[in-house]
């Protein structure tokens, strides 16, 4: 098994260019079901979860094709993939499939959609909480699907296709909006979801469906009109910069000082989260190619966080806020909102000699001058960036192990980081 091994007490200085959303990718990519067409996605990221759904989709029949590096492509540029479901030839998702990716389970809405039918294995244990998906089958069922559960599957029908209806979800679900978006696009009828996910990435799916010939207002508000057309159309379309991976970076910037320029993020998908890494003395600039982020090595400063569904501070940056404010001047506290058992980066924290404690959702963080370096082993996809971060500013070495973790969300990130002074190396289990 691969480990990333990393020296700590070098600042970053130079350019990290940001891929394509992850959070983003998954659900376009799920969205080629619902056409024969061709959808083309520019900007694709290079990740273990894109192989893996790309394998899954395979199985319903699509045609993945991935695009030839062109003249002045660099090896951190992402990818251009063509997917093509001209003909769905199985309409079961196996449970070995969809346990390796929870996000999988997203197929069954554009199956049912265009072919009247799906069994879809219920994805299993996360390490995160239960991350439920009965807000997914409500939204199903309010198309007019009926769901029957068996053997460990949601088998869903609607022989007659699905039909508009009223969704009222009782909480903020990215997972229910991106499904109630793509079953309602070939639905009968208008649907109008009530307290939408606001995510760029519900917008990103919405505007790709769009180009395919969806009809969608509202998306980016609480509240998605869809009017259902007869079918859908092949089309081309970006995948928007990934969010979180910016604010990763900006934070490993911020925890080790430097100035680096993230090349082709956008500070409006997370100007939240921007504003509390300003909050602990750093600066973040939007500029022409992107943002940077400067540090000039003035003290690390304390923060109160309280995740919260998007636009608040996103609990997908929870993890590298805290390992950030292991070295402030001062108490932190995060409140984890979102997600049951998402504090399981605590532990490892602590080996590198951070300060944590914590009382029910909430963590404190009492900052300490230095950190030293350990062996630590990753738990999750966030929680092992964390490390990462912990890491760069650590005293000696450390290894992290478990890296599977980290290739499921960071696309190269040990060249990104290295390119820009770290000093970080990957060793390889064979």
């Amino acid at each position: 098994m691969d480990r990333i091994r990393i020296v700590g007490g070098h600042r970053l200085n130079g350019t990290i260019p940001i891929s394509g959303a992850k959070n983003a990718a998954l659900p376009l990519m799920i969205a080629s079901l619902l056409t024969e067409g061709t959808l083309t996605l520019e900007n694709l990221p290079r990740l273990a979860d894109v192989s893996q759904l790309a394998r899954i989709l395979a199985n319903h029949g699509v045609d993945y094709t991935i695009e030839g590096k062109r003249s002045g492509d660099s090896d951190t540029q992402g990818q251009t993939v063509h997917l093509a479901a001209r003909q769905i030839v199985d309409t079961t998702a196996p449970y070995d499939l969809v346990s390796k990716m929870r996000a999988s389970f997203w197929v069954l809405a554009p199956l049912v959609a265009r072919m009247g039918e799906a069994k879809v294995s219920l994805p299993g244990g996360c390490a995160i909480g239960t991350r439920p998906v009965d807000l997914l089958l409500m939204a199903m069922k309010e198309l007019g699907a009926e769901i029957e559960i068996e053997g460990g599957y949601a088998i869903a029908r609607a022989r007659n296709g699905l039909r508009g209806g009223d969704i009222m979800f009782p909480k903020v679900t990215v997972g229910g909006t991106h499904t109630a978006l793509m079953g309602a696009s070939l639905a009968h009828g208008t649907t109008v979801i009530h307290n939408a996910a606001r995510e760029p990435e519900i917008v990103d799916l919405a505007e790709c469906l769009m180009k395919m010939g969806a009809k969608i207002k509202g998306a980016g508000t609480k509240t998605i009109e869809i009017t259902g057309v007869t079918r859908l159309n092949g089309a081309r379309h970006a995948v928007l910069p990934d969010r979180i991976e910016t604010g990763t970076y900006a934070m490993a910037v911020a925890m080790t000082g430097g100035d680096v320029l993230l090349q082709g993020a956008r500070a409006d998908l997370l100007q939240s989260a921007l504003d509390v890494i300003e909050e602990t003395g750093t600066a973040c600039t939007q500029v022409n190619e992107g943002v940077r982020i400067h540090r000039n090595g003035g003290a690390i400063q304390p923060v109160d966080v309280v995740t919260e569904p998007y636009p608040g501070f996103p609990t997908d940056l929870q993890a590298q806020l805290m390992a950030l404010v292991t070295r402030a001047k001062g108490v932190s506290r995060i409140t984890e909102t979102i997600f049951e058992n998402r504090f399981m980066h605590v532990a490892e924290l602590a080996r590198f000699g951070a300060q944590i404690r914590l009382d029910g959702d909430t963590a404190i963080i009492e900052g300490v001058e230095t950190l030293k370096g350990a062996p630590v082993m990753a738990t999750d996809l966030r929680a092992s960036v964390s490390l990462v971060i912990a890491a760069l500013a650590a005293e000696g070495e450390t290894t992290v192990n478990r890296v599977y973790h980290l290739d499921r969300g960071f696309e190269a990130l040990e060249k990104k980081l290295g390119a820009c002074g770290a000093e970080i190396e990957r060793i390889s289990a064979g």
